[in-house]
């Protein structure tokens, strides 16, 4: 299309000469294009519609945003747009092949989880490593601007980051929000005044997740010392618990409810509250890296899931399953070295952040067991990580156009024509 001309509506002939940037939010289709129209050079937007009246269907007649559009490319010349000054807007007529749009209308309009499962594997296998391996850097782009996100509000604290993004991980996604949310209610530098006391790191952690009642658990002789302990603190540093019906229990497996899981993150801050450092100067070795994600809770929930008097007969392991470990290492350490290397220009350590994913397992969930089924399998935990962004990001937003995927799909269509 580019460098040729075309006809518009109006007769004249239009010559893109820069589409511009795609733009993935709100507004017109591509920013800062330039086009020249007969012999007049335009700069401005571009949008793209299956019909010219979807321009009114969507209501860019009255939105702002659209006022800057130079270029109105459509399938469809159903109707002529007019600009709020009563011009005509240079529409183009794009002509494509009637599988076209068959196509186009399955992947937008269809209810299916992964729109194009069924087309999946006419893709070539090149292509399709490609934008695999493209995820995978983007998935970790996603994970550094939350994280960078997590710095500005830390006012650029590298530790409470760190502490942040370790306790998100720990929910292990069902109860990721409400483990952020508790980071964020604590203060790390009053942590840090009670790190050689585990008792007094508990009751910051249960009281600030809610979970801290004297009028229950009257038995368990920790659990009232804590409320105690609970209360001096929270007068003294002015804390407010978070909401405990935050917290997901619900089709839950006992072993992965979040009381043993908040208590293995006060360990972690207890033990290590440089912890951010400490990943650092690990390069991104593995072998270095998992030692540092080893916490052993103590016999109180060596024996206990909750709560209470009860004790299991059985104890439960101390410290979290090296897969956990694994999980933490692909969703903490990893986006922790690469966004530390984007703002310190490390390129040595970047690269090291995603040899890490390489390294380790591809994750095990109903996400990579849904594409497995379509024949795509995650070889390590960078593939993974991509899978997992494309079915979050991409299929059930249903920006099957923006895919790589869909392109391809699409462009097949064209070729036959």
């Amino acid at each position: 299309m580019f460098g040729l001309s075309f006809p518009l509506d109006s007769g004249e002939m239009v010559r893109v000469l820069d589409p511009g940037t795609l733009n993935r939010d709100a507004g017109p289709d591509f920013f800062n294009a330039k086009v020249k129209i007969n012999d007049r050079m335009w700069a401005g937007n571009i949008e793209i519609h299956m019909k010219a009246s979807d321009w009114h269907r969507h209501g860019h007649s009255s939105d702002p945003a659209y006022d800057n559009v130079i270029l109105h490319v459509v399938a469809h010349s159903d109707t002529r747009i007019l600009r709020k000054d009563g011009s005509e807007l240079p529409q183009m007529k794009v002509a494509l092949p009637e599988n076209f749009y068959h196509t186009f209308a399955y992947l937008t309009q269809t209810n299916s989880d992964i729109r194009c499962a069924s087309r999946i594997q006419q893709i070539d296998a090149l292509r399709r490593a490609d934008w695999i391996e493209t995820l995978t850097i983007e998935r970790l782009q996603h994970k550094a601007a939350r994280i960078e996100d997590a710095l500005r509000d830390t006012h650029g604290d590298w530790n409470a980051a760190c502490f942040i993004t370790l306790a998100r991980a720990l929910g292990f996604g069902l109860n990721g929000i409400p483990f952020e949310m508790l980071a964020q209610s604590i203060d790390l530098n009053h942590l840090r005044r009670h790190t050689d006391n585990i008792i007094q790191m508990e009751a910051i952690f249960f009281g600030q997740a809610g979970m801290l009642d004297p009028n229950t658990y009257t038995g368990d002789r920790r659990y009232q010392l804590m409320c105690r302990e609970y209360q001096f603190l929270a007068r003294k540093y002015s804390m407010h618990p978070i909401p405990r019906t935050a917290w997901k229990f619900a089709r839950t497996r006992p072993q992965n409810l979040p009381y043993r899981r908040i208590a293995l993150l006060a360990k972690a801050m207890s033990e290590m509250p440089d912890l951010m450092q400490r990943i650092v100067q690990t390069g991104g070795d593995e072998d270095k890296l998992r030692p540092l994600f080893r916490w052993q809770v103590d016999q109180y929930w060596s024996r206990r899931l909750t709560f209470g008097g009860d004790c299991q007969t059985e104890a439960n392991p101390p410290s979290l399953s090296e897969p956990s470990i694994s999980v933490l290492l692909i969703n903490v350490a990893a986006p922790l070295l690469y966004a530390y290397a984007l703002l310190h220009c490390d390129h040595e350590m970047k690269e090291a952040a995603i040899a890490l994913l390489t390294e380790l397992p591809p994750e095990r969930n109903a996400i990579i067991r849904s594409w497995q089924q379509l024949g795509l399998t995650a070889k390590d935990a960078g593939s993974s990580q991509a899978l997992i962004h494309l079915r979050k990001e991409y299929c059930e937003r249903h920006e099957c156009l923006h895919c790589r995927f869909g392109h391809a799909i699409l462009r097949s269509e064209i070729g036959r024509y």
